[in-house]
């Protein structure tokens, strides 16, 4: 598949990316909520629909949900 070509794809497949990795672990937005509290982030169930919905977030977020969802590492080619 390679690398992505436009910020646009970036965006598409950073928040597939992350909507998968939430349904591989079976955790729910609610749940990350709670995960999320345990590594200093506020969110609410609506603020992480929204960022989600929107395809926009802050790498801090992206880091905190993988520290969250407890995954060892991430490969560029997976996202």
């Amino acid at each position: 598949m390679g690398f992505a070509k436009t910020e646009a794809e970036w965006q598409s497949r950073a928040t597939a990316f992350l909507k998968a990795k939430m349904k591989e672990k079976e955790v729910t937005y609610v749940e990350l909520v709670k995960r999320l509290k345990a590594h200093g982030f506020e969110e609410t169930e609506a603020s992480i629909t929204m960022k989600l919905k929107r395809g926009t977030f802050a790498a801090t977020f992206l880091l905190a949900c993988l520290a969250a969802l407890e995954l060892d590492g991430v490969r560029l080619e997976e996202i």
